[in-house]
């Protein structure tokens, strides 16, 4: 098993020392959030919090994705790197793609792509992206990331974007890994389709099983990579016996953090209690799953 550090909405001079002592403690990967900007006025609703509230985003630190990444790459050898999800669609393609193989070329191949689609029209108008067809509009982002990423000249001739032969360079020595968020029935689907992995935003536990149970119907459907990731929430997750009952489901990433990220209140809890956090949990766990 494989396991994830989260941590998001903190002071952003903690997310260096942070990265160094994930690294330390041996943890694999280390999730990094996403968003662009917070509207004043939106009833848009939040689809993992019981009520849908969003509020809890309001006046919480997100340095963009990319930047601190690139930022904690630099100064670790062997801790990987996701977006835990970068909302793809409101981006330029090609862009992101030139983001991803220049972190993945400075790093050692140390990041996964992870993509999903954001549940908020908001998101869509203040980046000038249409918000009506944002499926199909992430299926061809999606191929246009993986066809840049790969080297060599690509073209893309789609009903959204329509893209001369270019390349990029640098590219990453190894494919990228593309993985996809969502608990929808077209997320899954996609993930089995088009997609390196699946990651799972939390929830009830029930319903975990009930998605990795037709995640395991469509990639039989897809015939997807047997070496297909599946990163997950989960309090499983917390102890040396769930992470094995989760291993017996065929997840390969647990996703870990130590404190509720939705809240209102600013995140006031000291650098060092953090590292002492996830410090505890290495040794308690990782230690004697993987040890």
């Amino acid at each position: 098993m494989r396991f994830t550090y989260a941590e998001t909405m903190v002071d952003p001079t903690y997310y260096v020392p942070l990265a160094r002592a994930a690294e330390e403690a041996g943890y694999t990967t280390m999730v990094v959030a996403d968003s662009v900007a917070y509207p004043k006025d939106s009833d848009a609703k939040y689809p993992y919090t019981p009520d849908g509230s969003r509020e809890f985003l309001e006046n919480k630190p997100f340095v963009e994705a990319f930047v601190v990444t690139a930022a904690m790459a630099a100064v670790t050898t062997t801790l990987r790197f996701t977006p835990f999800v970068l909302k793809l669609p409101i981006r330029p393609p090609v862009l992101v793609a030139k983001q991803a193989a220049s972190i993945a070329a400075l790093s050692g191949d140390r990041l996964g792509l992870g993509v999903g689609i954001s549940p908020w029209p908001d998101d869509f108008d203040m980046m000038g992206v249409p918000f009506e067809h944002r499926g199909a509009r992430m299926d061809e982002c999606i191929d246009i990331v993986r066809g840049l990423t790969a080297g060599g000249y690509f073209e893309f001739h789609g009903k959204f974007y329509d893209i001369a032969p270019i390349k990029i360079n640098p590219v990453p020595r190894a494919p990228l890994p593309i993985l996809i968020g969502g608990h929808s029935e077209p997320a899954l689907r996609r993930a089995a389709q088009r997609g390196d992995g699946w990651m799972h935003a939390g929830g009830d536990p029930a319903e975990l099983d009930r998605l990795l149970d037709r995640l395991t119907v469509l990639r039989a459907e897809y015939g997807t990579r047997e070496d297909f990731e599946v990163h997950v929430i989960s309090l499983d997750g917390f102890t040396v016996d769930g992470v094995k009952r989760l291993e017996d489901k065929g997840v390969t990433d647990v996703i870990v953090g130590f404190r509720y990220p939705y809240t209102t209140e600013v995140d006031t809890e000291p650098l060092d209690t953090k590292i002492a956090n996830l410090s505890r949990f290495a040794e308690k766990v990782i230690a004697r799953t993987n040890g």
